[in-house]
């Protein structure tokens, strides 16, 4: 049978995409080498840009193309020849007060996960956690895992190891028995529901425990006027006793359970209103999403197309130093804000800076090893980007008669991709009443907020 000029109606999967993909990077790498090319030989980026750039050359010059030591002789290559050149990482500058301010602000949290290598407060931990019933759920879902990959018969891995199940089993053990959530809390004096009345300054034992700040809220019925303060602690030593708060809470304190269990930890922040875990899977070699609130597990796009969110930095914080990971959270344009704070040479330059500190006392074959898991997780972030891209291209190719039922086509990144829970369609029709919620107490600047709605609050 003769071979089809392009590709037939069953064509257009993964194999097709990926391939597109592949071609476009190609393309978009001999456009960029041609550009450099061009600069680098005619002082120019492009043809309709030279009759400019020599207008700036000295009259009489018997060869504009030979290099001069002067610098009025050849004009400098303008922003569209060097805006595909990567970025160098560059100091901030002592006169941009905000991008100084940035580069403390992010020194300061850094210091968040160095918190969790306290070994008196892993051991509390994990006299804490039921270990007998952590493990014990571990090591069934993991024999599940291997059953269904044996089933396949083409000696496929196992989509999850064990430890990857300790931290589920964990996950699902601090979602639904241990952590509480707290929006209003309860009168102290007749358990009723209380009213929101400032903030005030905290205590000097409050202080002594992390706490920055303090709610301060009045008794709903006008007989009792009795007052509840509600410190919103940082010290984890003092969350294993309260064991409730908000997102900042849930996020601290599980990040914490999980290094105590053995898992490697990053404390993601994100520069609007949330934060929540990454934890290192060995078993598939890159950083998971884990947000306790929602008890999600590897749905990073939660948050973008889950909820609706804008977001502009996702910063990852560990005791190995700090990443940028907004590419993976944010993978379309209109789910993204601008990045304001500071230039983009400017973030390299501090995320590198935080590094080098966090690893300074570290050996020649620990630090290879954590620059060779820097450089797997860049290209993890970059196939991010090329996806979205390669996505939106075959989303413009029409549609083939006689294609599926359904009219739709498997998505370019789905075998990169990480995979959506099974609850992540119920969560989303939660996402509307989270937002509106979020928008009628947006005139206070900590704003309590359940973002999962799963129960009535008292």
């Amino acid at each position: 049978m003769p071979a089809s000029p392009g590709p037939s109606s069953g064509d257009y999967g993964e194999e097709w995409a990926h391939d597109l993909r592949v071609k476009f990077e190609g393309l978009l790498r001999d456009k960029r080498m041609a550009d450099l090319r061009n600069a680098s030989r005619h002082g120019s980026p492009s043809p309709r840009e030279r009759a400019s750039s020599s207008d700036l050359r000295v009259p009489g010059s018997p060869n504009p193309t030979r290099p001069s030591t002067s610098q009025s002789s050849q004009a400098l290559p303008s922003y569209s020849a060097l805006r595909n050149l990567p970025k160098i990482p560059t100091a901030p500058d002592s006169n941009d007060r905000d991008a100084q301010k940035f580069r403390n602000l992010l020194i300061s949290l850094s210091l968040t996960p160095t918190k969790y290598e306290n070994p008196g407060l892993l051991d509390e931990a994990l006299q804490i956690i039921p270990l007998d019933r952590i493990y014990g759920e571990a090591e069934e879902e993991c024999q599940i895992w291997r059953a269904q990959a044996e089933s396949m018969g083409d000696g496929r891995e196992p989509e999850w190891g064990y430890q990857d199940c300790v931290i589920r089993a964990l996950l699902r053990w601090f979602k639904r028995s241990f952590f509480t959530w707290v929006n209003n809390p309860p009168c102290p004096a007749c358990l009723s529901p209380t009213i929101f009345n400032g903030m005030t300054a905290p205590s000097p034992e409050e202080s002594a425990c992390g706490a920055l700040r303090v709610e301060l809220y009045r008794c709903s019925v006008q007989t009792c006027g009795a007052y509840e303060r509600f410190p919103r602690y940082g010290d984890v030593w003092k969350l294993l006793h309260t064991r409730r708060g908000r997102v900042g809470e849930w996020a601290n304190c599980f990040s914490m359970f999980c290094r105590a269990v053995g898992g490697r930890v990053r404390w993601v922040w994100n520069a609007e209103d949330h934060v929540w875990t990454e934890v290192y899977s060995d078993h598939q070699k890159r950083w998971i999403h884990v947000d306790a609130c929602e008890e999600s597990w590897d749905n990073p796009r939660l948050y973008a197309e889950g909820w609706g969110k804008k977001m502009s930095y996702c910063i990852a914080f560990s005791i190995d130093g700090a990443t940028d990971v907004t590419r993976r959270y944010v993978r379309k344009n209109e789910a993204a804000n601008d990045r304001t704070r500071c230039p983009e040479e400017v973030l390299l330059y501090i995320m590198q800076e935080i590094k080098n500190m966090r690893r300074s006392n570290m050996s020649k074959d620990e630090r290879f090893r954590l620059e060779k898991e820097d450089s797997r997780e860049d290209q993890e972030l970059r196939q991010y980007v090329v996806a979205c891209i390669a996505q939106a291209v075959t989303s413009l190719v029409p549609e083939a008669p006689g294609s599926s039922s359904n009219g739709s086509r498997p998505s370019p990144s789905s075998s990169q991709d990480t995979k959506v829970p099974a609850e992540q369609l119920a969560r989303e029709t939660r996402s509307a009443e989270w937002l509106a919620a979020q928008q009628q107490n947006d005139a206070r600047r900590y704003q309590p907020r359940d973002p999962s709605h799963r129960r009535p609050l008292p």
